[in-house]
């Protein structure tokens, strides 16, 4: 069997498959995670102003979550996918280097909406979409990653299948979805580097197109049967050789990826991470404050160097892949959630005096672990001439160290509170929590700007 085939029979096994409490809790778990990631986007460019460019294109019934309006499914994927990559709070695959959540969670519900769907078919397309496009995540990291944002990529084919799952496509058309969707995926690394709103774009470009491709499956358009991994294809073009498969199919039909997912609870680029839970560790063990800090130094994996060494970052978006602001400030305000990125913290003197002192370098024996394994190494010296080190091998909310429930409905309210009044808040997360049917409509009004 081909790559396209395996992962069209893990994708379609879904349509029947008993769901069992792990997998069931696993999915409402994803998917309160993603409003909770998605709502805070909804008041913030770019999201704002796809919604007052875009809604324009086209009537439907999928719910847009920034303005309210009923509008087409692909420009609901596209704008909400945006909303949910924002603030940088979204779910994380981490053995593929990959949030899925934004782009296959945006699409699945945007078509369950336009169509009707019941909440079991929109949980079951939810469930394939991981499964596919973490899979395939796995198989391209990680030299994927030096060129190319793996969730504008790959999201595209996790769109795909959801959508395909939802549109009643039988194998034949979510193999026909993933195929195409490989020709429309994009996302380059170099709008990551600088000031610049197209990150948060990519996933929601890749449900977009994720969607065309199923909805082009659907109505009959076929697509490569080696467009994954022929001499041409998608790994050989975006990656070194043609996929590691062996490492895509792991566990296949034992377990699957949305059972695995890595929940964020702090607000910037998974690679700073583990370097934030090692401060946390070492403060917490030995009592210092922000004004004791002579240095900090981190050893990391290849990502933590080369895309969070930024040392003066001036806006939010580059201050949340910045591992010098980060720490800094952690230290100052405690931790790093929406406050951090507000423009009074980016001023904070306090914050900006302890960056200079933050150093970080690439650690040959942890890179090579990665993305398997996100760790790092810190070393901190206080102004009194103390010195301490701490090795950090997981970080907190990963598969080994998982949140609690009631830390993730937390992280709900705390991120989707100001959005959205108190009954709605409460009547939303009872719906994906236990309830039958799908979130729609919210009663709060966001201003479009």
């Amino acid at each position: 069997m081909t790559p396209l085939e395996k992962l069209t029979g893990l994708a379609a096994g879904w349509q029947t498959s008993p769901l069992n409490d792990e997998v069931l809790g696993a999915v409402r778990h994803a998917t309160l995670d993603w409003f909770a990631t998605t709502l805070p986007g909804t008041v913030r460019p770019p999201a704002t102003l796809l919604a007052a460019g875009l809604l324009g294109a086209g009537a439907g019934n999928a719910v847009c979550y920034v303005t309210g309006a009923r509008v087409s499914a692909r420009a609901a994927a596209f704008i909400n996918a945006t909303a949910s990559h924002t603030v940088e709070f979204d779910d994380i695959f981490r053995d593929g280097g990959y949030h899925p959540g934004s782009p296959t969670i945006a699409a699945a519900l945007a078509v369950a909406q336009e169509i009707g769907a019941t909440r079991e078919e929109f949980d079951r397309a939810v469930i394939a979409g991981y499964e596919v496009g973490c899979r395939l995540a796995m198989a391209l990291q990680p030299s994927h990653y030096e060129k190319w944002h793996i969730t504008g990529t790959v999201g595209t084919m996790g769109a795909a299948v959801a959508g395909a799952m939802l549109l009643n496509c039988d194998s034949t058309g979510i193999a026909n979805a993933i195929a195409i969707a490989s020709s429309f995926a994009g996302g380059h690394q170099q709008n990551l580097q600088g000031q610049s709103m197209v990150k948060a774009m990519h996933p929601g470009h890749a449900a977009d197109a994720g969607l065309l491709a199923a909805y082009a499956a659907a109505a009959g358009a076929t697509g490569a049967p080696d467009s994954l991994d022929g001499a041409k294809g998608y790994a050989a073009a975006t990656s070194i050789g043609t996929g590691n498969w062996e490492a895509a199919f792991e566990g296949a039909g034992d377990w699957t990826p949305i059972t695995r997912m890595t929940v964020k609870i702090h607000g910037c680029c998974g690679h700073i991470f583990a370097a934030l839970d090692a401060l946390d560790s070492l403060q917490k063990q030995h009592g210092f404050g922000a004004g004791d800090i002579a240095s900090i130094h981190v050893e990391g994996y290849g990502p933590t160097k080369d895309i969070c060494d930024r040392p003066d970052p001036q806006i939010a978006q580059e201050a949340r892949f910045s591992l010098q602001y980060c720490l800094a400030a952690q230290l100052v305000l405690g931790q790093v959630r929406l406050a951090a990125f507000e423009p009074d913290a980016l001023a904070n003197p306090e914050i900006r005096a302890i960056m200079p002192r933050i150093t970080v370098e690439r650690a040959e024996d942890l890179a090579a672990e990665y993305p398997r394994r996100r760790m790092a190494r810190l070393h901190l010296t206080l102004t009194d001439g103390r010195s301490f080190s701490q090795f950090q091998p997981t970080r907190r909310g990963d598969p080994e160290q998982p949140i609690r429930l009631d830390e993730l409905v937390a992280k709900y309210v705390e991120l989707a509170g100001p959005v959205l009044p108190p009954g709605d808040l409460d009547h939303l997360r009872d719906v994906i929590l236990h309830g039958e049917t799908l979130p729609m409509d919210l009663h709060a009004k966001t201003a479009v700007a």
